[in-house]
């Protein structure tokens, strides 16, 4: 992860508050119904009397329009303030590449066009005030999902699952790396868990039963909810009107509304500094805010608790569990990892110290997801990214206070 390309676009001071929680749903494969689960979802949350809006992240392949029975290829309006204004179905606003463009016509969309639509669909949306964002990501572990944990702070994910060995061992890289970029398991759905009959709603175990609770409890996560398969989610799918609203007394319905009800209750804001920031060194502009809640003996090591420029020299760092920490800015560019400055397959350095200036200092700081900073020295490089755990690590100064 560390060897990755910083953003050159970081999030900044977006005033992303109105978004409310933003929750991903993920899964380590395609076919476990993971759109149908987020759009349920997000029609459940609404239910209950939430704010919700729903990003269709899939770009290549987005289905939450047809699900949703939002018209397609037609181009949005455009709000005053200059924003792309959402489609609105059964309650709840969504944006979906399937609004922008015919059934049949393919996108064709390299990374760093991935990474604008993405952004886009986030920020460039007049959301208004939400409750919950509802990110329905594409399967797998790829240029979407990173992105996203990269340039929003992410609440957390729900990781969908379907009872086979094969799908349960795949989700288990899902959420490994949800863990590496520091974004909260918020739970495991298993999916089409059983057959409801449809003439007397009884739920019979065709498939394997119980491998998500199992799953859950080997990786020590939360485990949300078996939701069984339902011949009427085809029907309900291809007329626009989800299980939750077309059939709410179907056993399927009521387990998304458990869910729902689970994830209201579960969710909450990150203890560290807010994000996401982009900090301009030299005058301290938009220098991220310190936590609210206090550090404390018991607290994380790699959660940080304020970000100051202790001098124009020194990044000074305060960290979760009280201790208090000092970084040399050149100490800082040497340790970069990115893949100009080490060799990705040996992870020997490349980058020869002597070509750093010794009154090199950052430019800008600035957050990426829940789990990084990306620093733009004054050298030009800004391609580094510096994980929580990798700025714990480096040898620094016990300082008084930060």
């Amino acid at each position: 992860m560390t060897t990755a390309q910083a953003t050159s676009s970081p999030a900044g001071d977006l005033g992303m508050a109105h978004l409310g929680q933003i929750i991903a749903v993920a899964s380590g494969k395609g076919g476990v119904g993971k759109s149908t689960v987020s759009t349920n979802l997000a029609l459940a949350l609404a239910a209950q009397g939430a704010a919700v809006g729903l990003v269709d992240a899939d770009l290549y392949g987005p289905s939450v329009p047809g699900m949703l029975g939002i018209e397609t290829g037609k181009a949005p309006m455009m709000s005053p303030s200059g924003k792309v204004t959402p489609a609105q179905a059964h309650g709840i606003k969504v944006i979906s590449m399937g609004m922008l463009t015919d059934d049949d016509k393919p996108a064709i969309l390299r990374g760093p066009m991935v990474a604008k639509y993405l952004r886009m669909f986030v920020l460039d949306v007049d959301w208004g005030k939400l409750d919950f964002l509802i990110l329905d990501l594409p399967p797998g572990t790829g240029d979407t999902q990173l992105t996203l944990a990269q340039a929003f702070p992410l609440t957390g994910a729900v990781v969908v699952s379907t009872p086979q060995d094969v799908s349960l061992k795949i989700a288990r890289r899902g959420i490994r790396m949800m863990e590496q970029v520091k974004v909260p398991i918020l739970g495991i759905v298993e999916n089409m868990s059983g057959f409801t009959c449809p003439s007397c709603n009884e739920v019979t175990h065709i498939f394997h039963q119980g491998g998500g609770a199992e799953i859950a409890a080997s990786l020590g996560v939360p485990f949300l909810g078996a939701i069984p398969l339902d011949p009427a989610i085809v029907d309900c799918g291809d007329e626009g009107r989800p299980l939750v609203i077309a059939h709410p007394d179907a056993p399927a319905a009521a387990v998304y509304r458990d869910i729902a009800a689970i994830l209201s209750g579960r969710v909450r804001a990150a203890a560290g500094i807010p994000t996401p920031f982009d900090w301009h060194w030299a005058d301290d502009a938009s220098k991220p805010k310190p936590a609210a809640h206090a550090a404390n003996a018991g607290g994380a090591t790699e959660v940080p608790m304020a970000l100051n420029r202790r001098d124009g020299r020194t990044l000074a760092l305060h960290w979760q569990d009280g201790h208090d920490q000092q970084i040399d800015v050149r100490d800082l560019r040497l340790a970069c990892r990115c893949a100009a400055c080490v060799d990705e397959m040996s992870g020997r350095a490349v980058l020869e110290p002597t070509t750093v200036p010794l009154n090199i200092v950052p430019t800008r700081i600035w957050s990426l997801g829940n789990y990084a900073i990306g620093v733009s020295f004054s050298d030009g490089h800004s391609s580094g990214i510096y994980t929580f755990g990798q700025l714990r690590g480096m040898v620094a100064a016990e300082v008084e206070d930060v």
